[in-house]
């Protein structure tokens, strides 16, 4: 239930037809709630748009016109500004765009105007059932006044999120919130290993019942699904991997004829692409490939490469001073009924930094920037990952030497 619903939140998060299609929903009952009120009240109301059957037929004709073709250009902003950011940063910074709530809103109120609109402008009747429903107008004229101010806005929003600061600073501050959920301060498991019961030939190999990404995993669901088998599961492979159809996922250690195999599917989420939902390392993933592409012989960028190296530090920061998840899940009575890949912070190193000094190698701003976050990251790390931070740079330097003498 958990996975079909975190599935269903990121589709509506990320797709451009949610608010659009409430917007427009809004916009229908709306209409005929207002006429109905000017057909009840009409000559309370009379003075409320103060123009005949003509004059609002003109009034709503030109805001359905104005509406549709404001809706069209915004429209078309949109997908310049994807291809856009798709050539200039990485394919997969455009989630960060399609997520983004001012667009979205700026193609739902002007939808929504347009059908209002057209709604209202179906009941102006002239001749000897003459109705003008005035309060209903006067509110189209009011909605197109907001959808000016929110074209204005959208216009300085679109050529503000374009640069690349802002770009880097949406990846990092949605990065930095899957960090606070997947490891919360205080309710963190402890740094290092637990007791964990002895490597046994698996009794059972739940394979993937299709391909693609593993994006969540309902930790919940498979412990009780563990507990209510008295069994152990492994999970195969790690969040942001992806898994082909009949590929081992999990494995299970005890007597697995009473798993309910098919909850414990529904407890992995499989998705075409990776997402923030819960896998950190994708959002370090987007960092660098547009610290990669700026630091390219075409684009020769080390700005944009600092700059990228500037919000890792954060990152990388937040991680160092917390304590990670080793992986192991308990029932209620201490039993060990789950084992994920464990977290490491030598992990995250690696995947934000590697590439970066590689590709920026002959840069001294890339090389010292990436050394003073270090030697930061180095001191306010917990002495758990201190250790392995410092072991990590030890082997950091070793590699480095050897390309040298190479």
């Amino acid at each position: 239930m958990r996975g079909r619903w975190e599935r269903w939140r990121e589709s509506v998060r990320s797709g451009f037809w949610a608010v659009p299609g409430g917007c427009v929903t809004a916009a229908v009952l709306l209409a005929l709630l207002l006429v109905e009120v000017d057909h009840r009240l009409q000559s309370s109301f009379a003075l409320t748009f103060g123009a005949g059957p003509d004059g609002a037929r003109e009034v709503l004709s030109a805001i359905t016109t104005a509406m549709i073709t404001f809706t069209g250009l915004v429209f078309s902003i949109t997908v310049l500004a994807l291809q856009l950011t798709s050539s200039q940063f990485s394919p997969r910074v455009l989630r960060t765009f399609l997520r983004d709530r001012l667009t979205q809103y700026a193609l739902g109120v002007f939808t929504a105007t347009f059908v209002y609109a057209v709604m209202v402008l179906r009941t102006v009747r002239s001749g000897e059932d003459r109705f003008v429903p005035a309060v209903a107008t006067t509110l189209a004229l009011a909605l197109l006044l907001l959808s000016v101010a929110l074209f204005v806005t959208y216009i300085h929003h679109i050529a503000t999120s374009l640069q690349v600061s802002s770009v880097i600073a949406a990846i990092g501050t949605e990065t930095r919130a899957t960090i606070d959920r997947r490891f919360p301060p205080g309710r963190d498991q402890p740094i290092g290993a637990r007791a964990l019961p002895p490597d046994a030939v698996p009794a059972l190999v739940v394979p993937a019942r299709r391909s693609g990404v593993v994006t969540a995993v309902d930790e919940q669901a498979l412990v009780r699904a563990a507990r209510d088998a008295d069994v152990v599961l492994r999970m195969q492979v790690r969040l942001g991997r992806y898994v082909p159809e009949g590929a081992p996922l999990l494995e299970v250690s005890g007597e697995a004829s009473r798993l309910d195999v098919p909850a414990v599917l529904a407890a992995v989420n499989q998705e075409r692409n990776r997402t923030l939902q819960a896998d950190v390392a994708f959002g370090f993933r987007q960092l660098v490939d547009i610290a990669q592409r700026a630091l390219s012989p075409g684009i020769n960028d080390p700005t944009t490469a600092v700059q990228v190296v500037d919000e890792e530090h954060d990152l990388l920061r937040r991680l160092a001073t917390r304590p990670l998840r080793t992986g192991v899940h308990t029932d209620e009575h201490g039993q060990v009924r789950l084992v994920l890949p464990a977290d490491a912070l030598e992990d995250y190193l690696a995947l934000a930094l590697e590439e970066i000094e590689r590709d920026g190698a002959d840069m001294p701003r890339v090389r010292v920037r990436v050394e003073e976050l270090l030697d930061d990251v180095e001191a306010a790390a917990l002495p758990g990952h201190r250790t392995a931070l410092i072991r990590w740079r030890g082997e950091r330097e070793r590699r480095t030497r050897a390309a040298r003498t190479g």
